[in-house]
């Protein structure tokens, strides 16, 4: 939006964009008037194609308070109307999350995001990969879920993931993989027969999908990743526990796709070399 511009352009712009507010806010003369104290005569004029002065910085202020918009737009300064405490709303929200793949407002971003490539770190591993065995290990008493819900969450996002509308790229570090292979950290108690079934799936799964499903894995001593999300150019999520921090503008979620990038720049191993690194894995 151009902030130096004629006069008589600013002031057309903030007629056309005060009768548009006026519209969406179901207010005629009378009522803005009322509603901020001048006379309507003075609504009158500011809306009049004769007019071409703009109105002090009170009457100015009271309109865009009354009609819900912000100043700057209202003069031209901004092409978003919504005020700055509106936009910080949008641009970032913290809706829970649910402790497994069972999470409608997870899938309804992917859903979103169909056809945009999206950037994926996980706080474990890939849900939507997981075998039903890791999965009843993992949800026993997932809050409010069954296990059979959470299976069904992971078989319907690879079902999605075939239909190859959108490219997937996962980021992990290696010792995330090591340990399940060991049974340790996380993983202990998880017996060997569920964790070479989980393998063999990983390759079966892997190898039918890349490679519109692309997995690096990086060196954890040399780089860090909170677990992360980032939806095309549409949103950004950053995963806290209880909630996901969402974040919808196009600054962060640049940032956070930059810090994506760097993550597979920085990989040890290679998205090509993921299936020969879960071979190599030695289960024990």
């Amino acid at each position: 939006m151009s902030i130096n511009m004629d006069k008589r352009e600013r002031s057309a712009i903030f007629r056309q964009r005060l009768q548009e507010a006026m519209n969406g806010a179901g207010l005629n003369k009378s009522s803005l008037s009322e509603a901020i104290g001048v006379d309507r005569s003075t609504i009158s004029q500011l809306l009049s194609n004769h007019h071409t002065r703009l109105p002090n910085a009170q009457v100015i202020g009271e309109c865009a308070y009354t009609l819900g918009v912000s100043a700057d737009w209202l003069l031209g300064l901004s092409a978003r109307p919504e005020r700055a405490n509106d936009l910080l709303d949008v641009a970032l929200t913290m809706p829970e999350a649910a402790r497994s793949s069972v999470d409608k407002q997870l899938f309804a971003w992917h859903q979103e995001a169909t056809g945009y490539k999206i950037r994926h770190v996980p706080a474990t591993l890939p849900d939507f990969l997981k075998t039903p065995d890791v999965l009843n290990w993992e949800y026993p008493q997932h809050i409010g879920k069954t296990t059979n819900q959470a299976i069904n969450a992971m078989e319907e996002g690879l079902t999605w993931l075939r239909s190859r509308h959108t490219d997937y790229e996962i980021a992990m570090p290696l010792n995330e993989l090591e340990c399940f292979a060991a049974g340790t950290g996380y993983y202990a108690g998880l017996s060997v027969q569920i964790r070479e079934k989980q393998i063999a799936s990983w390759i079966e799964n892997y190898d039918q999908l890349y490679p519109s499903l692309r997995i690096f894995q990086f060196d954890a001593h040399q780089v860090f990743s909170a677990p992360l999300t980032v939806f095309g150019p549409l949103i950004a999520t950053i995963y806290l526990g209880r909630h996901y921090l969402v974040f919808r503008d196009s600054t962060r979620v640049q940032a956070m796709t930059n810090h994506f990038d760097w993550l597979i720049r920085e990989a040890t191993v290679d998205a090509r070399d993921f299936i020969a690194n879960l071979e190599s894995l030695k289960i024990r």
